[in-house]
């Protein structure tokens, strides 16, 4: 019976499978309306309704957050800081959600450039899935550059880090509101502006580690031992080219390990571009995209400003467990600019061989080459159902805002995915005021899963929560993990998060025989304590899933056919004997 079970589900895999496709849709006014402008900022759960909202920056002076609905538009702008709320003539740059307080409700990080060498923090607090506009802080001191918000000693508060306008490495912790400022590495690090700093694990220790870009340009890698931060040289410390975008990490080769993404320009004018590589424990440097010639046409990446730099948006698009990358590229010989489609595929050629996997631009895709004057791309899933869809920001002529354009990914084919979400653990159902504590946008929590796929081949992905937030990083506050073509229960899933410096142990639990299409939210308390963490498993059907119950259906359907053939068969001959046997003749009657 089990077999004949499985041979239906590999049917409807087969069936599906044939319908493979990379179509997109515009459904930009099915989910802003007329309010698609702004420069997309951030994204969180702002009202902890288990629905990503997205914050955007309007006019360069105040914060307009989306709020996702059922009903379209899917998003409408519902909550506002206006630029009176904030000191007069402030230029907003980047926004951070994330429970700075430690109250399990969502605040909201405002940076503002006040000056070419010094950037401005705002906080404001979240009260009761609102904003306390009144209460808006300004920290004490300013840096250099945007900070990274990261978790610097593992109370699963995110805190602020960055060079301060004293030349030193610091840290901001806002544990009840009262700001405590602390010296953070032990050596000194020029920061390069504009940086690309992560909080991502680099070691596989399931604990984040901190990676900064530093001037030269160059990198430098301190890993956490024992809760502290240590420079090591895990990564290359000088990157391949003299003009560099920002960095990236994601597990590319699908080998369970972090590696380094990095964009170069190879000229000053930036003609000819690449995308390089790097893995963890290797200091060389392996290309994975050189062509960027379409027919007669050459394109080239185009050089970042300080508050859009140049850099890859990633994604795992059409579920492979390989990640994709959206990126905008400039028409060389006539200056427009496109976003487009950076697919992973594997390696057919000597330059990538070490790697096995490399970039293939979709230059045909025609949903995105009608967005012109593109900006900014980045993956956002729109409707929650674990496909990733696209955001495109472009210029329109005569506007200062930005266009904003959604693309939902059309995506069919018989690929699974799970989806996971790690809160805080700072309450389960407890939480002050009654809260729900799913818009906490915690950064530095680690997932990995290993599986054996369809072929009988062990399969690993990787990736980090939140690793980077400065300079319109437009990381999800989940992560997508894709499973390829195998229907398989994940055979492990492990989830690590960040460990003070009074600990030793490494903070990371395993979960066993996940179901494929869901989303698990992590609730990882006590933190000291990882047996006793708890998750909450929610389904998401795909068109597979619903085809297999229909043949399941159907098969019960045929077997309960038979079953009554049979049974009517059977009471036919039980009546024929019945009337047999009072037709016949009892001699001991007589």
């Amino acid at each position: 019976m089990w077999t004949f079970k499985f041979n239906i589900v590999v049917f409807v895999s087969i069936f599906v499978g044939q319908f493979n496709t990379f179509a997109l849709q515009d459904v930009t006014s099915d989910l802003f309306g007329p309010e698609n402008y702004g420069t997309v900022a951030a994204f969180g759960d702002f009202n902890s309704d288990k629905q990503t909202d997205i914050f955007v920056i309007r006019e360069q002076s105040h914060l307009v957050i989306f709020l996702a609905t059922s009903q379209a538009p899917y998003f409408r702008p519902k909550v506002n800081i206006t630029k009176d709320a904030l000191p007069r003539n402030t230029i907003i740059t980047s926004v951070v959600p994330g429970d700075y307080d430690g109250d399990s409700q969502m605040d909201v990080l405002l940076t503002a450039q006040t000056s070419p060498t010094a950037t401005t923090v705002y906080i404001v607090w979240g009260d009761n899935q609102t904003l306390d506009i009144s209460g808006l802080v300004t920290l004490n001191k300013t840096f250099t550059d945007q900070p990274l918000v990261m978790d610097f000693n593992g109370d699963m508060i995110p805190d602020i880090f960055g060079i301060t306008s004293q030349g030193i490495t610091e840290v901001c912790y806002l544990t009840r509101r009262v700001q405590v400022w602390r010296n953070a590495l032990s050596s000194p690090v020029k920061m390069r502006i504009p940086h690309s700093n992560a909080f991502i694990d680099l070691n596989n220790d399931y604990t984040a580690d901190l990676f900064l870009t530093t001037e030269g340009p160059s990198f430098e890698t301190w890993l956490s031992k024992d809760g502290n931060f240590t420079k090591d040289d895990v990564m290359p410390a000088k990157p391949p080219a003299s003009i560099i975008g920002q960095s990236s990490f994601a597990d590319f080769d699908g080998d369970g390990d972090q590696d380094h993404l990095l964009p170069v320009c190879l000229d000053d004018a930036c003609h000819r571009s690449a995308i390089y590589l790097a893995k963890s424990g290797s200091q060389d440097w392996v290309p994975v995209l050189l062509d960027f010639q379409q027919r007669e046409t050459t394109w080239s990446f185009v050089l970042g400003t300080l508050h859009q730099p140049l850099a890859l948006h990633l994604g795992d698009y059409n579920l492979d467990g390989f990640p994709d990358a959206l990126m905008v590229l400039r028409n060389t010989s006539s200056g427009s600019q496109q976003a487009f489609l950076l697919e992973n595929v594997p390696c057919a050629n000597v330059s990538c061989h070490s790697v096995g996997r490399t970039f293939n631009i979709h230059w045909d895709q025609s949903d995105l080459g009608a967005i012109q004057n593109a900006v900014m791309a980045t993956f956002f899933d729109i409707y929650e159902d674990g496909i990733l869809d696209m955001l495109v920001l472009s210029q329109a002529p005569g506007r200062n805002d930005l266009i904003i354009h959604a693309l939902k990914n059309n995506f069919e084919a018989d690929a699974y995915f799970v989806k996971v979400m790690v809160l805080s653990g700072l309450c389960v159902n407890n939480c002050p005021e009654d809260v729900n504590p799913f818009g906490v946008n915690q950064p530095g929590p680690y997932v990995m899963y290993t599986t054996v796929d369809s072929n009988g081949y062990v399969k690993k992905a990787s990736a980090g929560q939140l690793s980077q937030s400065a300079h319109f990083s437009l990381q999800l506050p989940y992560t997508v993990l894709g499973l390829g073509r195998s229907a398989n229960f994940l055979d492990h899933l492990f989830v690590g998060i960040p460990r003070p410096s009074s600990e030793t142990s490494i903070r990371e639990k395993e979960w066993t025989a996940i179901i494929p299409n869901s989303q698990l939210i992590v609730i990882p308390f006590p933190h000291d304590q990882p047996h006793s963490w708890s998750a909450k498993l929610y389904l998401t059907p795909s068109n597979s899933v619903l085809l297999t119950a229909i043949a399941l259906i159907g098969v019960c359907f045929f077997i309960l056919v038979i079953i009554g053939i049979l049974h009517w068969k059977e009471k036919k001959a039980d009546d024929r004997e019945k009337r047999q046997e009072a037709h016949r003749f009892h001699f001991d009657a007589m």
